[in-house]
């Protein structure tokens, strides 16, 4: 086994989420494209590639046999059940079986109101669709696939602010958990909640300042939601894989949405 410094490649790619998000906004603005700000740096898209390599990577320490030097096909869609097909940023297989789909997604102030519900819905959305598809055959005789989620969410003071009043729903209460839950305790709850509800084999969040364009500092929220978790439950399930004597093959996603 390659003996590694998983902290440090992951700071490697959150260092480098933040730097290509400046260098997109600024080149647009260079380029008088009226695509401006926030958005800008936004809609470019690919600022998780880092981090998709990262996992590409995580696969040649658990899997000795691969040659080392590696091609990555960049194919990632696979079957739906209430669409057509969806792309997913990381697909992890080996020969036709389905070992790993990954999903990396990021948020950004200023607005953190309903586009936390727009990721909350998209999570759920995507995952109820992949285990259907798995269960009507859609990805051959797989075994179970790890199905994983991470949030890299911005660390900043309005993600921390708790309301001063209780949350409330129209006709009935909320749940107690939510009531003073600030953004990042809500994507705390909502990746602990994924995982508990075998939603998602596991699911992290990441919180970073917009200053880790620097030096990738990053910090997890809980054990539970933590990427430390998700990578060692990531390792457990390739390893698992490799001692059936398959070698698995990465794919990472082209075109990834905007983040």
């Amino acid at each position: 086994m390659i003996d590694r410094d998983y902290g440090s490649e992951i700071r490697e790619a959150v260092r480098n989420f933040w730097m290509s998000r400046k260098g997109a906004g600024v080149k647009q603005a260079e380029l008088n494209d009226a695509d401006r700000g926030e958005r800008a740096n936004v809609t470019s898209g690919k600022h998780l590639d880092r981090l998709a390599d990262f996992f590409s990577a995580l696969v040649d320490d658990v899997d000795v046999s691969r040659p080392s030097v590696k091609k990555k096909a960049r194919l990632t869609t696979l079957p739906g059940f209430f669409r057509p097909t969806k792309k997913w940023d990381l697909l992890i297989h080996s020969d036709k079986r389905l070992i790993a789909a990954i999903e990396l997604k990021s948020h950004v102030g200023p607005s953190f109101g309903n586009n936390s519900n727009n990721r909350a819905e998209e999570a759920l959305g995507n995952a109820v669709d992949f285990w259907t598809a798995y269960r009507e055959g859609a990805f051959g005789q797989s075994t179970r696939p790890f199905l994983g989620y991470i949030m890299l969410l911005e660390d900043c003071p309005a993600v921390h602010v708790k309301p001063i009043r209780p949350i409330k729903s129209s006709y009935f209460d909320v749940f107690g958990e939510f009531k003073f839950a600030s953004y990042a305790d809500r994507y705390r709850l909502l990746c602990e909640k994924l995982v508990l509800e075998s939603l998602y084999t596991s699911a992290a969040v990441i919180l970073s300042p917009r200053t880790a364009d620097g030096n990738g500092e990053y910090s997890e929220l809980s054990p539970s939601s933590g990427l430390t978790t998700f990578i060692a439950e990531l390792r457990g399930k390739l390893l698992a894989q490799v001692r059936q004597n398959e070698q698995l093959t990465v794919r990472l996603r082209e075109d990834p949405p905007a983040n």
